[in-house]
């Protein structure tokens, strides 16, 4: 935890120059680009695996057609199939996965004094919007600074809600219940939950990071592709 709290560090003062008072917060900014450019051969990974999975979809159905009253055998006939493919049911988790350290350092490295005298404008970095509103309200001089995060998170998320709803029926047809997919594009909008409540140093990640999967996930997967 100590090396990647001392990189956050080290951003922070080659920012100072720039961004002065508000160089922590930048440093954040970076280093969460830095987490998912490192993931990025990850996430092409789990594109390719998910748009294999579309491919095969035709080939599941037919398989639990088949095999629906084996549940042995049609696991079986799908880790061969899947292994025939190569591709691989966990490989769309591991980016995420994969990001829950560094969001918990963040998490715990800046809660409470730990940043003192570190802030993104007006609001402290160890601060949530608890304390933004407990200080000034909603319009404060904190406050304002996460009305700016909820508005780009949620327009964010609505974009991703968007794009999700439209390919629900490509969700489906690799074997998520439809409840399931009808639920998932709401999912989305947890982030401005996740906003509120945790420390801004640890917000600016998730949102940095919330940013980035939505503009990865357009590249990855145009609309001309559907």
């Amino acid at each position: 935890m100590s090396v990647f709290a001392s990189l956050v560090e080290q951003l922070a003062e080659l920012l100072q120059p720039l961004f002065a008072l508000n160089s922590t917060a930048a440093a954040i900014v970076l280093f969460t680009a830095l987490v998912r450019l490192a993931l990025l051969p990850l996430s092409r990974a789990a594109a390719r695996g998910q748009k294999a999975r579309v491919r095969l979809a035709p080939e599941m159905a037919a398989l639990r057609e088949k095999h629906g009253k084996n549940p042995e055998r049609l696991q079986k006939e799908v880790l061969a199939l899947h292994s025939r493919e190569q591709v691989s049911p966990l490989a769309g988790c591991l980016p995420s996965l994969l990001q829950v350290p560094a969001f918990f350092l963040l998490f715990h490295l800046f809660s409470g004094e730990r940043m003192a005298g570190h802030a993104l404008l007006s609001a402290p970095l160890g601060d949530n919007w608890g304390d933004a509103l407990a200080h000034g309200g909603l319009f404060g001089a904190a406050g304002v600074v996460y009305v700016g995060l909820f508005v780009l998170v949620a327009a964010v998320a609505t974009y991703t809600f968007l794009r999700a709803r439209r390919d629900a029926a490509s969700t489906a047809s690799v074997g998520v219940p439809a409840a399931v997919a009808g639920v998932l594009p709401l999912l989305s909008y947890g982030t401005l939950v996740t906003v509120a409540v945790v420390p801004l140093a640890a917000a600016l990640y998730v949102v940095t990071s919330t940013l980035w999967t939505a503009v990865e996930r357009t590249l990855l997967f145009p609309a001309t592709a559907r």
